[in-house]
This record gives structure tokens, sequence and C-alpha cells, in this order.
């Protein structure tokens, strides 16, 4: 009689418990695709933030507006729709940074502080019900400190009021 050589119903048990629990451990990690791609997104919107800086300050610097203040209420430090204070964009959804950049995705203002007078004002741009990250973009305070552009991944900033 030949002998036949095969796996024991034992061993074929121990194999598909450990695959189960490597399934159970690894798929969460594989699975969060959704975040990663919102961190992607909001990565290149930092990005876009920062282009849209850039060239809103050389057009700014052509005008000769580069070290002019922006004030409540007047227009000339407007290009295009877009109010300038230091030669860079408001912190504004409407006739500031949010102006200058293309925001067809579903990015949502979280807060914004406005005019705060002596400090600079600051806008925070994020995903609905996500709070993992968020770009805030702040303006400039002073001919010598320009606007800032950075990718947040505090709680407290990214969360809405």
């Amino acid at each position: 009689m030949k002998r036949q050589g095969g796996f024991t119903l034992i061993e074929l048990v121990v194999v598909i418990v450990i695959l189960g629990i490597l399934a159970v451990t690894a798929a969460p990690r594989f699975l969060n695709l959704q975040d990663d791609a919102r961190q992607a997104t909001l990565e290149g919107f930092r990005g876009a933030v920062a282009g849209a800086m850039g060239i809103s300050y050389g057009r700014a610097a052509i005008d000769g507006i580069e070290t002019v203040q922006w004030v409540t209420g007047t227009s000339e430090n407007e290009i295009d729709g877009i109010q300038h204070s230091f030669g860079y964009p408001i912190a504004d959804n409407d006739d500031g940074i949010g102006a200058a950049v293309d925001q067809s995705g579903d990015f949502i203002v979280i807060s914004d502080t406005g005019d705060s007078g002596s400090n600079a004002a600051s806008i925070v741009y994020g995903f609905e019900n996500y709070t993992g990250a968020c770009v805030v973009y702040t303006e400039a305070n002073s001919a010598t400190e320009p606007a800032t552009v950075v990718l947040s991944t505090t709680t407290a900033t990214c969360t809405p009021p």
C-alpha cells in the first residue's frame, strides 16, 4: 500500500487560524485609505495655497503694494478681486486667499479669525468630520513677516468651534 503525503486536518486549521489573526490585525491598516487620501489632498491644497501666495506677491510687487497694509473697508490693495496686505492675500475666503485658490474639492472653512487688528488674521481649511489634519493660512503681519501656510495635525486647530 502506498502512503499518500498531505496535510492533516489539525495543520490546516492552524494555518487558517494564523491567517485569520493576520487578517484581523492588518486589515484596519489597509482599509484606512480614506484618511490617507484626505491627508494627501490637504498636502496638495497646502501646495496650491503656497503657489497662490507666491504669484499674488509677485503681482503685488509689480503694482508696488508689497509694503502696504490692508485696511478694512478699502479696496486700494485689490488686484483682480483679491485683497492684499503686505503683498500677500488677506486671510479671507471671499476676497483673499480663498479667491486666489481653486477650492473645487470638499474643503470647508473650519475657522476664520478675520481682521484681528495687530495680530495677523488666519483661516483654517479642512474637511467635514475630519480632524486629522487641516491647512492653516496666516496673512502677513508686516512687510518683514511674510504670510505662512502650514499643514497642521493638531486636533484642536482642525476641529470646528
